[in-house]
């Protein structure tokens, strides 16, 4: 039995599936990416170091802060740049604003109806319109906030090795501050909503890895960890985990101990779960799941927890930023060095990773850029061959309807992958 999906709508990116299933028993499981390779790692070498942040974040429109944070923070490591705090604060509300309202984007209008058996989403908004406004203001809350720091929603103007060119309206800021009292409460609101939800039952056991930081819940920074007793600086990110790329493929696949593993919000609250704040733990606590949770479609709560999460974190930064000086996460000078150097920060759908080596005068000799999607695409695969069986007795519809739910699940970033 030959088991094919031409394409996966509602979805970042354009990609198809197709299984190979021989007398009950599943022969292989492919995620087809359907785009072509953009070479963006090609197109930096060459380019002085400042248009790196620029030209990076252009990989992504729904999560560009990631890649153009992610990148700097690479530069900096080569040239030993140590920014203010201020400034790893500032960034860091940033990165907790790319997950509300990437989140949201994905919780709501992109995998719900998956799991109300809604066929689309006109009839989702029409049936669940309190819901839909509430969606839609938590992920204009997050935006709102990268458009104050950053100057805009999409593809951030003022973040540079450094720090910023300006420092963020401290009025505009304070408005954020008073309005993530109502964000939260709507946060919480919508959680109810999808506590109800029933996901699919099915588990398979997996290596989860994550940035983690002593005293945080680690977006921003902190060492590469797992589940498994993995620990390591970011730096060793590439003696560790082995990229390799099939024929015919345009992503290139990432391994760890020559298995597949997960990264994102589900292995986050795995390996972080006790550094959340109040509000996100008590709705995590009344999921009632038990540790390690291997349950892929968990990935949906995971990330409602952590928008809940990010919510409370980003206003706690906000409201320390405006009790400080905000001009101090204003650039100051600093020497252009050549060297190596990596980063590494977390994506709304996991670990991003960037290696780059800059020249004397400051241009780019090579760079290395490693996206979530590109570290779990196989995990998916092996997990989907798992699931196969326990879906393969019903109708093409059906078992079509529940493969596509599956897929979504894991929101993977087709544009990212093949970047």
């Amino acid at each position: 039995m030959l088991l094919k999906i031409n394409h996966i709508a509602k979805m970042e990116g354009h990609a198809g599936f197709m299984a190979s299933v021989l007398e009950g028993d599943v022969k292989a499981a492919k995620l087809e990416i359907q785009e072509g390779i953009r070479l963006i790692e090609g197109v930096l070498v060459g380019r002085h170091y400042k248009d790196m942040p620029v030209v990076a974040q252009r990989i992504c429109g729904i999560c560009p802060v990631v890649h153009n944070l992610t990148a700097i923070k690479s530069l900096e490591s080569v040239m030993g740049v140590a920014v203010t705090p201020e400034t790893e604060k500032l960034r860091t509300v940033m990165e907790y604003a790319q997950i509300i309202h990437s989140h949201a984007l994905h919780l709501f209008f992109l995998s719900l109806a998956d799991f109300l058996d809604i066929d689309n989403d006109i009839k989702l908004v029409k049936k669940y319109p309190k819901e839909t406004q509430a969606a839609i203001r938590i992920r204009e809350f997050g935006m709102e906030i990268v458009k104050t720091i950053g100057g805009r929603v999409v593809h951030p103007l003022t973040s540079e090795v450094g720090g910023f060119k300006k420092a963020p309206d401290a009025g505009a800021m304070r408005k954020l501050v008073i309005d993530s009292k109502e964000i939260l409460r709507t946060a919480l609101e919508l959680g109810e909503f999808f506590k109800k939800i029933k996901i699919p039952e099915f588990y398979r056991e997996t290596e989860y890895v994550s940035l983690q930081k002593n005293g945080e819940y680690a977006i921003y920074d902190g060492d590469i960890v797992s589940n498994r007793g993995l620990h390591i600086p970011v730096e060793k990110f590439e003696n560790n985990f082995h990229e390799l790329q099939r024929q015919q493929e345009v992503v290139k696949r990432i391994e760890h101990n020559g298995e597949s593993y997960m990264v994102g919000a589900i292995a986050r609250i795995n390996n972080n779960r006790n550094k959340l704040k109040p509000a996100a733990f008590a709705y995590l606590a009344d999921l009632k799941w038990k540790f390690p949770y291997y349950n892929p479609f968990g990935n949906i709560l995971a990330q409602m927890t952590e928008v809940i999460h990010s919510i409370e974190s980003s206003t706690q930064l906000m409201k320390e930023l405006l009790n400080s000086d905000l001009n101090e996460v204003v650039t100051k000078n600093y020497e252009v060095k050549e060297g190596l150097g990596a980063a590494a920060v977390e994506a709304p759908r996991g670990t991003l990773y960037y290696h780059v080596d800059v020249d004397a005068k400051g241009y780019i000799k090579n760079v290395n850029i490693i996206t979530p999607t590109a570290q779990f695409l196989s995990n998916l695969e092996d997990d989907i061959m798992e699931y196969i069986p326990n879906i393969i007795k019903l109708s093409d519809k059906e078992r079509e309807k529940k493969l596509r739910a599956f897929i979504r699940a894991y929101d993977p970033c087709i544009s990212c992958a093949v970047h």
